[in-house]
């Protein structure tokens, strides 16, 4: 599984919606930043030195900085694609960064409305006059969905596999309310254990495990933009006891809340 944190090596550039009017082509250019592209809607076919990619609706592409591409052919009078150009930092070799976390260069996508919803708050958190990090905690989960692209491509006619993405889509927006094991077994009308190991496979950890971090990063996101208290927001999150939060909190992120908000809040707030 991916593992995602602001600790990660990344910063985003900028992004936007291309919408074609049916003329004109993808530049020829080389850039020095990692550029991904997602396509909405249409067809766009992009070289990238010998490689030709045509990249359909659903599908993701990563172009590599430092290597030329360029379109072919002129774009599509229906094609419709989210770009979004980052940085790998100086600490992390970019290959091996990019291989590390197993992200693919061309691949369909598992949820493609999620991923376009993911693109849409990156550009509105773009339009803000002071910089967030929300704009790389965007960035990471879009390249978590195209990690967990390559998972889902290669089991779509499994029905445990389809059973263990209803269960993920639950997660992502049931966290908030009291979720376990047994309860997503119920609602999706399956044993417990099956689920569990069927999940397990597909995401590569424990269904708790998944819970616990979506709401952690539900709760990095409260901690930065949100004057609420400690309370609220593990309220908001998902967890009746403050302690446990903390203690979750930390698990994931290696940060306690108070340091989390302290270190990536630009105003600090004291909070109960």
């Amino acid at each position: 599984m991916l593992e995602l944190s602001i600790a990660l090596p990344v910063k985003a550039q900028n992004g936007g919606l291309f919408i074609s009017r049916g003329m004109g082509s993808h530049p020829a250019r080389k850039l020095t930043s990692w550029e991904v592209i997602f396509v909405e809607k249409g067809t766009l076919t992009i070289q990238e030195e010998e490689n030709v990619f045509a990249v359909n609706a659903g599908e993701s592409l990563v172009l590599w900085p430092q290597r030329h591409h360029v379109g072919v052919g002129d774009f599509p009078a229906d094609l419709k694609f989210y770009w979004l150009h980052f940085d790998v930092t100086k600490e992390a070799h970019h290959g091996e960064w990019l291989t590390h976390l197993a992200i693919p260069q061309h691949v369909k996508v598992g949820d493609p409305q999620y991923m376009m919803s993911l693109f849409r708050q990156f550009l509105n958190e773009q339009e803000n006059i002071q910089r967030s990090v929300a704009l790389e905690l965007a960035l990471l989960l879009i390249l978590q969905q195209i990690a967990l692209g390559a998972d889902h491509k290669t089991d779509t006619d499994d029905a445990g596999t389809a059973l263990a993405w209803k269960a993920q889509q639950l997660i992502r927006t049931q966290f908030h309310l009291p979720l376990s094991t047994s309860a997503l077994a119920k609602e999706l009308h399956c044993n417990a254990d099956y689920l569990g190991r069927v999940y397990r496979r597909v995401f590569r950890l424990t269904l708790t495990d998944a819970i616990h971090r979506q709401r952690v990063r539900a709760a990095e996101k409260l901690l930065i933009s949100d004057a609420r208290s400690l309370k609220e927001v593990a309220g908001l999150c998902g967890f009746s006891d403050v302690g446990y939060f903390r203690q979750i909190f930390r698990k994931h992120t290696g940060l306690t809340p108070a340091v989390w908000k302290r270190r990536y809040c630009k105003e600090h707030i004291n909070s109960a």
